[in-house]
């Protein structure tokens, strides 16, 4: 290979956000044409209104990564031994100064939001099978809790004979106290009934239905009623809304980086509080630095593509081009989704589902009662039909009547669905508008929720 063949490299960094800001020169506004560009290996003709599932990576991103894969299959063993450990180092502490973590030891990349809900409940599993915590004793979580997550409660703790609380989460939803109170209940019922809380997992930003959850005041009330640990699944916040995890005071938090951060799937952080059970906590993938601390170890699970993790400082020049930087464009987006939430749920005759307040980049709008969805299986129906027939990309989620009661109507009866809209920088009206007039038009033709199952 010629001198001029090898791949570029990408750009050095030096090991810390001030340092490196004060170094670079200002980086220019990004216009709405370069905003179009960046987004362009989207599938046109379709209103992708589901960045909160997937996120979305900008093509300058894309090209950064490519440039990390080309550095290590160039030369992989010069890349691995002497380059990916401190390049590793420096996008952690890019994440350190971004969640005003204390310590850079205390942050781990891993690969999503699910791997770091196992290595938390892989730490409290043990503790139950070592007898450290007594057959009996209880996590207590929320019961709209990702499906991953519930998933890793019975494989490490319920497995273990530990008891699970599950605390329901009121929707549609009119305030922040109501999910306080809830959750206060379903602690000292616990207490009550003689069970040691051992942990509690509180979602930040619940996924479905999407609410922001309080968390900083349910973790205050967790000690108070003497909960031993606090884990935060907050999946959707980094990129989506304002993050500072000595605010919010859990012993564990993890969010991906993929879905509102710009950054390629595959990339999450786990904070971890310094205490005494830091050095307890491991990589469910056990590769040669097994025992070095977890930051050390989910910094090499063996031979992997780790350019995802490595493009985070162009990710953050990527986001300061933007107005305002991160508070921007999250500021923006809340704005936005709030708008076209409000527009659609006048349009169709319903309501938001939480205050404006309590929404994010994403909101919940109720659908029209004449769709009668009236299960899960309804609602992905639906959610198919609107992709395949409209080109629509939606979550729809089904709200299951509690006592047979439902808070939400319209003028032709309950409302039982709710879509997930999303807003990211590429969004448009026309986007929101596309969804709007598919669903008028199912309600014009009278097609239900019945006749898709029948078709």
């Amino acid at each position: 290979m010629n001198h001029s063949d090898q791949p570029e490299e990408p750009p050095a960094r030096t090991n810390g956000y001030n340092n490196r800001a004060s170094k670079k020169p200002k980086l220019s506004i990004i216009t709405e044409s370069e905003i179009r560009e960046e987004f362009r290996h989207h599938q046109p003709g379709v209103a992708r209104l589901n960045n909160g599932s997937f996120g979305s990576c900008p093509t300058s991103i894309i090209e950064a990564q490519k440039r990390w894969q080309l550095r290590f299959l160039a030369q992989p063993d010069n890349f691995v031994y002497n380059h990916l450990q401190p390049q590793l180092l420096n996008s952690r502490h890019i994440i350190k100064d971004l969640i005003n973590a204390d310590h850079v030891d205390e942050i781990s990349i891993v690969d999503n939001a699910t791997t770091g809900a196992a290595i938390v409940l892989q730490h409290i599993g043990w503790a139950f099978a070592e007898g450290r915590f007594q057959k009996g004793d209880a996590v207590v979580m929320l019961n709209c809790v990702y499906q991953a997550v519930k998933k890793s409660i019975e494989a490490y703790v319920a497995r273990a004979g530990g008891s699970v609380i599950v605390v329901d989460l009121p929707f549609p939803v009119n305030s922040k106290e109501e999910i306080i109170d809830e959750f206060r209940k379903g602690l000292i019922k616990g207490k009550a009934d003689g069970m040691k809380i051992r942990l509690a997992i509180i979602d930040h930003i619940a996924s479905m239905p999407c609410v922001v959850i309080p968390v900083r005041e349910i973790v205050q009330i967790c000690r108070v009623e003497g909960v031993e640990k606090v884990f935060v699944d907050a999946a959707h916040t980094i990129g989506n809304i304002h993050v500072d995890v000595k605010e919010v005071g859990a012993d564990f938090y993890v969010s991906n980086l993929h879905k509102w951060f710009f950054c390629p799937p595959s990339v999450a952080v786990l904070y971890c509080r310094k205490s005494p059970v830091s050095s307890d906590l491991h990589h469910p993938v056990v590769s040669h630095e097994y025992g070095n601390g977890l930051a050390i170890e989910s910094g090499w699970t063996g031979t992997r593509d780790y350019s995802s993790q490595l493009v985070i400082p162009e990710v953050l020049d990527f986001i300061n081009r933007f107005e305002g930087g991160i508070e921007g464009i999250q500021k923006r987006n809340h704005e936005k989704v709030v708008e076209m939430g409000q527009m659609l749920a006048k349009s169709w005759g319903t309501s938001m589902g939480s205050p404006p307040e309590m929404c994010n980049s994403m909101a919940m709008v109720g659908l029209p009662a004449r769709l009668k969805i009236s299960s899960v299986k309804d609602a992905l129906c639906l959610r198919t039909y609107l992709r395949d027939h409209f080109s629509v990309e939606v979550p729809i989620h089904f709200q299951q009547p509690k006592d047979g009661i439902l808070e939400s109507s319209d003028t032709e009866g309950p409302v039982t669905g709710f879509v997930r809209i999303s807003h990211q920088v590429y969004n448009t009206l026309d986007d929101y508008i596309k969804l709007k007039n598919a669903i008028l038009q199912l309600v014009k033709d009278g097609v239900d929720c019945k006749k898709l199952r029948s078709d």
